[in-house]
């Protein structure tokens, strides 16, 4: 499957945009002692990422042992930067069950908001924001209950210069509510949205931005994804951007910075050309700073930027490049028990069972109309559902859905407009996904108290 990535010319030390392969990974870095920050345990390595088949296809290449060494052995973000909500829930599920598997944390790269990369080398991503929206619960559908990374949508919040004052506010929407679908889940998710870098917009300016964007239900943030800046640098930055969300009221976020290419000097802005960037840092949650939850390998080294090369193809000449001359990774043993899971806010319930998805309780329509289906998570004292809209045979423009909660309250919701919090709850769609064509679905979602819903009274049209 091929993957877009590009760096941007930009004024200074500006480069923009993002990557990569989609089966780009990788991982085994076992920790030898607690991290600072709030993750712990070892990444996920992919052994199907686009450097470990390098590898394998390439035994007598006279570059392969410093590639082997210094790159594929090491974790990697896997890339879902294609739009393909009918199968998005199957590859998260089949990556995130190899990683569990493996007892090791999978780091996710979510690449697929609408208008991504303003035109840029990786243009395209969902063809509107309600569609978005649907590819984004098909793939919060696969991720399990362990602990998993997601880094949501490198450059959607530091690059704006091609939105409407109207499109950037429906961005920070969608990035929010794609924030808490993904919560809902899989409550042990630690979800990350974009920071730019630090030669690019100011702390307090990437601070507003990720307020607007709904921070405040997220982790933390990443940067350096689409530059080269060394690890001080960035750390310096989010440490202003931490203090920055604090003055706001938003407390309790924390970093997690790219580390890829930052080992050597600055250079040319284009990762395609220049010979003098090395790979940084090797990629762990044991970051020793209690504002960085991880130094992570998201644009995986040696994959192009669109310079020279198609951009997110892997070049084993821009691989040996950034290897060649870089210190071998330190020698771990991998660990015999599970990482432990993260303890989620108290305002996200326990995970203790997977949902179950009962088949719909609306009945689907023969014509027009729409009808609707619950997954919900029910643990002692609470609950999270997750509901799937479905068009029938001609589009709609608007729905409500009502539920019966006789043994429970709602607390909050996402993706709709609620009425009500116990008894009979009405939803209704939000001005993003109203309109859904035939035969076509939407989500929403709600937290509650108490016993969750057992039916669906009604889907209607508005």
């Amino acid at each position: 499957m091929a993957i877009l990535s590009s760096l941007r010319r930009r004024s200074a030390a500006i480069s923009v945009a993002a990557v990569a392969g989609a089966t780009a990974v990788g991982v085994c870095l076992a920790v030898s002692s607690a991290s600072a920050g709030t993750l712990s345990g070892s990444l996920y390595r992919d052994p199907s990422s686009a450097v470990v088949r390098w590898v394998a296809a390439n035994p007598g290449d006279s570059r392969t042992a410093v590639i082997r060494d210094k790159i594929a052995s090491q974790p990697q973000a896997r890339w879902f930067a294609n739009f393909n909500p009918s199968t998005v829930q199957s590859e998260v599920s089949g990556f995130i069950g190899a990683a569990n598997a493996a007892q090791q944390i999978p780091v996710l790269a979510v690449y697929e908001i609408t208008n991504r990369d303003c035109g840029g080398a990786s243009a395209g991503g969902a063809p509107d924001l309600n569609q978005y929206q649907t590819w984004v619960s098909n793939f919060a559908r696969g991720l399990g209950n362990q602990t998993v990374i997601i880094i949501l949508e490198t450059d959607s919040l530091a690059l704006l210069t091609c939105l409407s004052t109207a499109e950037i506010n429906a961005r920070n929407q969608a990035i929010s509510t794609a924030t808490r679908t993904i919560k809902s889940g899989n409550p042990n998710a630690k979800v990350y949205l974009d920071g730019g870098h630090s030669t690019w917009n100011s702390a307090g300016e990437t601070a507003n931005r990720l307020r607007a964007a709904g921070v405040q239900y997220a982790d933390g943030f990443f940067t350096n994804v689409s530059n080269y800046n060394s690890t001080s640098s960035e750390a310096n930055f989010g440490r202003a951007v931490i203090s920055s969300l604090n003055g706001m009221g938003i407390s309790g976020k924390r970093q997690v910075i790219d580390t890829s290419r930052n080992g050597g000097a600055s250079g040319d802005w284009c990762g395609d050309d220049n010979t003098d960037r090395r790979i940084g840092q090797y990629p762990t949650t044991n970051t020793g700073d209690a504002n960085i939850d991880a130094y992570l390998w998201v644009k995986p080294p040696g994959e192009a930027d669109g310079c020279r090369f198609t951009a997110g193809s892997f070049q084993p000449d821009l691989a040996f490049s950034l290897a060649n001359g870089a210190p071998n990774p330190p020698t771990t043993t991998p660990p015999t028990t599970p990482p432990p899971t993260t303890t989620p806010p108290t305002t996200t319930p326990p995970t203790t069972t997977p949902p179950t998805t009962p088949p719909p309780n609306t009945t689907p329509p023969a014509g027009d109309g729409c009808y609707a289906s619950i997954a919900v998570n029910q643990w002692a004292g609470g609950f999270t559902a997750s509901v799937t809209v479905t068009a029938g045979k001609s589009d709609i423009n608007g729905w409500t859905v009502t539920v019966a909660l006789p043994g429970g309250a709602v607390t909050s919701a996402w993706n709709a407009q609620v009425s009500g919090t116990s008894g009979t709850v009405g939803f209704a769609n939000v001005s993003y996904n109203g309109r859904v064509l035939g035969r076509q679905s939407t989500t929403f979602g709600f937290q509650g108290t108490g016993t969750g819903p057992g039916v669906l009274a009604d889907c209607v049209t508005s």
